[in-house]
Parts: C-alpha cells; structure tokens; sequence
C-alpha cells in the first residue's frame, strides 16, 4: 500500500538570530541601570549674599573628630579604632550617659507633644564632624558613614522605646519629628586633607 511521504518543509530560521541579537542590543540601551551608591543627603540652602556669615564656635568637648587617613585607618578623639567600635563610640558621644566632663554638653527642652503633654530632654550639644584624606577609599568613607548613622538611628530608637513604648519608625510623623528634634543628626563633613596620597 503506497504510503504518502510528504516533504515537510524547512523554517528558514536564518534570520532568526539576527532578529534575536537586535533585541538585545535594543534592551542594553533602551533600560536605565541603577548604579547609584551615594548616600542620600538634603543640601541646606544656598545663603543670602547679604547675609553676614557667622564662626559657630564649638567647645572643644561637643566636637568628636572622626578621621580616615589615606590608608583607610579610623581615628576617633584623636585614638586608633576598628569600624566594629564607631558606632558605639558614637553613640556613647551623642548620650553622655554618665553625663562625663570630656562628652558634651546637653541642654533641657521642653517639647510640645500632640496630646497636649509636655516632655523635657537633654538636647545634646555635641557635633560629629568627619574628616578624610584624598586618598581615602570611597569604601571606607561609607562605612564610616553608615556606622554613624546607626548610631543616632540606635539612639532614636531606643528614645522612642523608653518615652512612647514603640520603635521609632511606628511613631506617628508628628512625634517622630520630635523625636528627630530630640536626637539631632549632628555630622560635619569638612574638606579633605592632603595628607598623604596611596602609592
């Protein structure tokens, strides 16, 4: 019995791949990448040229230097440090718990809560100035960063457990913004030292 053996025909797939490679080509430049690793910080505004510009003067046990040198080493006060020990260094600096003569200085304020309380808290005076050389690392200079802003957002927290009962995060903004006000970010970042470069 004759069997009916068609020829199937072939799916010219030559242009296929072109087609294929096109796309990609289209994709890489077509999508944004993210590549940003900054770190997120709100700019004060530029000061009227009419404005006289005042020195803020510092006592000298409210300014905790932090230092970097070149070859990505920490000194903290003026002491050799591991990135492990800023945070809490930090932290020690913005509470002055044993209200010590060498950490700095607080002052009582009064806030306003929502509920119509008032609630007093020892304003810190202390400022954290941070300071690199030009050939510290990018690396380095972050984690430094980071370390610091644990601190506060440690001390925050730990405000907020202590007078609210919650973290600081499950405050209402009102009261968070108090809080904000009770722990200021207090970071100075000066201009870089020429110490020394990397060889």
């Amino acid at each position: 019995m004759p069997t009916d053996k068609r020829k199937i025909p072939e799916v010219n797939a030559s242009s296929q791949a072109d087609i294929a490679f096109m796309l990609l080509i289209f994709f890489l430049v077509a999508t944004s990448m993210n590549t940003d690793t900054g770190i997120p910080r709100v700019l004060p505004a530029m000061p009227d040229e009419n404005q006289k510009t005042e020195d803020m003067d510092v006592r000298e046990r409210n300014l905790l230097l932090v230092f970097i040198n070149t070859y990505d080493q920490i000194m903290v006060g003026g002491k050799p440090m591991d990135i492990t020990q800023v945070k809490d260094k930090a932290k020690e600096f913005i509470l002055n718990p044993a209200n010590d003569e060498k950490l700095p200085e607080s002052e009582d304020t009064e806030f306003d809560l929502p509920d119509g309380t008032k609630w007093v808290y020892p304003v810190s005076k202390g400022v954290i100035s941070l300071q690199n050389d030009r050939g510290t690392s990018y690396s380095a200079y972050l984690q430094v960063q980071n370390e610091l802003m644990r601190a506060f957002n440690e001390v925050r927290n730990e405000v907020a457990r202590a007078k609210f009962q919650v973290d600081f995060a499950e405050l209402p903004e009102d009261v968070r913004n108090i809080v904000q006000k009770a722990i200021p970010l207090k970071i100075s970042e000066s201009e870089p030292r020429n110490v020394g470069g990397k060889k």
